[in-house]
This record gives structure tokens, sequence and C-alpha cells, in this order.
């Protein structure tokens, strides 16, 4: 059984919604499974610390889910064109990991959520790309076989999957962005499937 890890980072809950989605996908490919994570908040006061295991929700990330993984589906809401700093944060401390190529060859995707249609979805998306490249790993994006690639009116790109929020991050995902979504979780698995067979 070929683990996916989708890992993510929420503020407001679509990032969140996309990765149930995502993780929905992967399941959805015989010999694959959805391991999902989080990442907690960055805080601007140096002596606060979150809880080591999350109220609710997914359980936070540790290195070993990133080296057990088969996959990776990384997403973030956008924050001025980039990933959102607890995202970063928790890819910094991933330098062990690099210097032993633990990832090299393994298949990755990556998602983000923003407020408004021309918020920086791509940028974001390919600041998410920037470190999986470093660390060796097979990007896959969405390919416009993907019907809704074409139809949609909110969110959706080639780099990956995308939701538009509205400003007050209240509008839900749309018909295209959850079968888009969906999409990107079954190509990842099934990639990495395929990958684990050779």
């Amino acid at each position: 059984m070929q683990e996916i890890l989708v890992l993510y980072y929420s503020r407001y809950g679509a990032v969140k919604q996309m990765a149930q989605l995502i993780a929905r996908g992967i399941e959805q490919v015989p010999g694959a499974r959805a391991r999902v994570r989080t990442v907690p908040k960055v805080s601007a006061v140096c002596e606060a610390v979150q809880a080591g295991v999350p109220d609710a929700g997914a359980p936070y990330a540790e290195l070993r889910d990133l080296e057990e993984c088969a996959g990776l589906a990384l997403g973030s809401p956008t924050r001025f064109g980039n990933m959102a700093a607890p995202l970063k944060y928790f890819l910094d401390s991933t330098s062990a990991l690099w210097l032993n190529g633990a990832l090299a060859g393994k298949p990755a995707a990556v998602f983000t959520s923003t407020s408004s249609m021309h918020g920086g979805q791509e940028t974001t998306l390919i600041s998410m790309m920037l470190p999986l490249l470093h660390h060796g790993m097979i990007l896959l994006g969405l390919p416009y076989t993907e019907p809704e690639l074409i139809s949609t009116m909110s969110g959706g790109t080639p780099y990956g999957a995308s939701h538009v929020a509205g400003a007050a991050s209240d509008r839900a995902i749309s018909e295209e962005e959850k079968k888009l979504c969906t999409a990107l979780g079954r190509r990842l698995a099934a990639t990495a499937v395929k990958l684990a067979a050779r």
C-alpha cells in the first residue's frame, strides 16, 4: 500500500477542505491511501508554542511523515503570492531529508486557495514547487484532459488545484474546483503506485 502524504496549512478552512478532497481522490486509486497532516501556526512571540497535538483535525506533521510517504500533496493559502509562513517554516526544517535524498524521485503536487481571482494562485503554487524541486521530487500538475480546467470560472490551474474563497473566505468550493482537487489526488496516487511497481 502506497501512502501519500497530504500536508497543508489552512487558516480559514478552505485549504483543509481541499486537502480532504485530494485525500478522497488518493483513496480512489487501488494500492494507495492518504495520510493527512497539517502544521502549527507560527507565533510572533518567541516563547509561544503550540500544543504537541492539535485540538481538532489532522495531526501535526513530523519529518518521518515525509520520509515514509510514497508521494506528497502540499497545500497552502496564498500570502502575497507566496506560501504561508507556517508551511515554509516546516519545509525549512527538512534539511536532513535533503542531505540524505529522502524525497528524491517521489511524485508531488501542490494546491492553494486565495481570496480573489487574481490573488497570486499560480505564484503560490510555484513557490511551493521550489523546495520540492530542491528535494528532487517529480512534480505533477493538472493536464488539460481534465475538462474542468477549461470550463472553470473560479479556481483551477495546470500548476495544481486552486480555489477562490472570496474576500470574506466564505465562498464554497465550486463543483469544478472539487473535481480538480479529486483528480489531482488520483493522478498523484496513480503515479506513486506506478513508480513503486518499477
